[in-house]
């Protein structure tokens, strides 16, 4: 069979070859209409792109980095699968990067990935969506780069966030309405706006109840699974014990709801527990965690393709928006007796 080529599909559709490759790049001044036409020939002809042809004439790899430091498997799949259905999309390729924020070399390494891997921009996913030298370096060198769940609002970036704070208020208020007023909470990990901002959500709803915010309540975390474990052997041995826990996403959760079991507590009878974030571990373990759903797939699919219109376009007004984070209720809560 003959190779399919832009020209091909050009000639096929009847239009020019940069309508194509305007198309094909997800470039402006392309009318609806001979979009989907030019998409149609597209796939009744199979046409595949060829990368290294592409990257030559548009002096670009089409590579999309993406960066993470994350302990929460589950978490970086999210981010993962967002990102990868808008590559997939815009014909855009994408190379996941783990890096460690708090390592000596961490600029060094990522200017090195950035000249070998020749990314046309980089995604930031917590802690480094929130990491000014990071930003800094990227600025300076002119980089395009999307923010994930950052906490941090600026004119001149592209930003796709779910409301933490709000989340959490939320959350902790349903347990207010069930009478609960001994709640217990685990931070998160130091480094990640989100802990702050759901430690905020928080305190915010103890006092719109009038309920005195109690330090000796409050468990330091890191948003993984062990740190739960730490913190629920702390909170659990209080007395009197607190009748709910917070934790700041679900795996620590989790954790409470294991030790809990192990110490012959009947959740939610004796204690309520409740998580954030929505990960699979929410549904999976019995009883069902009640938690705040974070969009996070939809975050990072509407950050890449903002980034991507924005490297086709550098023109186009940086992109904000904050996403919905929902209470989604389940058997690990219940009224207080």
């Amino acid at each position: 069979m003959k190779k399919v080529t832009i020209n091909s599909v050009a000639s096929y559709a009847g239009v020019s070859k940069k309508t194509v490759s305007r198309v094909l790049n997800n470039e402006p001044n392309v009318s609806d209409a001979t979009r989907e036409k030019v998409l149609k020939v597209f796939k009744e002809l199979d046409y595949t792109p060829n990368p290294i042809a592409r990257g030559l004439a548009q002096n670009r790899s089409f590579i999309i980095g993406c960066l993470y430091d994350n302990p929460s498997k589950s978490y970086i799949t999210r981010v993962q699968t967002g990102a990868l259905a808008a590559c997939h999309e815009l014909n855009y390729n994408l190379l996941i990067h783990p890096c460690e924020l708090r390592g000596e070399e961490l600029i060094s390494n990522i200017e090195h990935l950035i000249q070998t891997s020749r990314l046309d921009g980089i995604v930031l996913t917590p802690p480094f969506s929130d990491f000014p030298e990071l930003v800094s370096f990227l600025k300076s060198k002119k980089i395009p780069y999307a923010r994930v769940a950052s906490a941090v609002l600026e004119d001149d970036s592209i930003s796709v966030r779910s409301n933490d704070e709000q989340g959490a208020f939320e959350i902790t208020e349903h347990l207010i309405k069930l009478g609960h007023k001994e709640i217990a909470f685990i931070k998160g990990h130091p480094d990640h706006s989100a802990t702050e901002q759901r430690f905020k959500g928080y305190r915010r709803a103890l006092a719109s109840n009038g309920i005195e915010f109690d330090e000796r309540l409050v468990e330091e975390g890191n948003f993984s699974y062990h740190s739960g474990v730490d913190s629920a052997r702390t909170i659990l041995d209080l007395n009197p014990r607190p009748t709910a826990v917070f934790a700041s996403n679900d795996y620590m959760a989790a954790a409470v709801l294991k030790l809990a079991t192990q110490m012959q507590l009947r959740v939610p009878d004796d204690i309520s527990i409740v998580g954030f974030d929505n990960a699979p571990i929410a549904r999976h373990i019995w009883p069902g965690l009640t938690t705040i759903a974070q969009p996070v797939e939809e975050m990072t699919q509407q950050a890449v393709k903002q980034l991507i219109t924005h490297i086709s376009d550098p023109q186009e007004s940086p992109y904000q928006v904050t996403l919905e984070a929902k209470l989604i209720t389940r058997e690990s809560t219940a009224a207080i007796k």
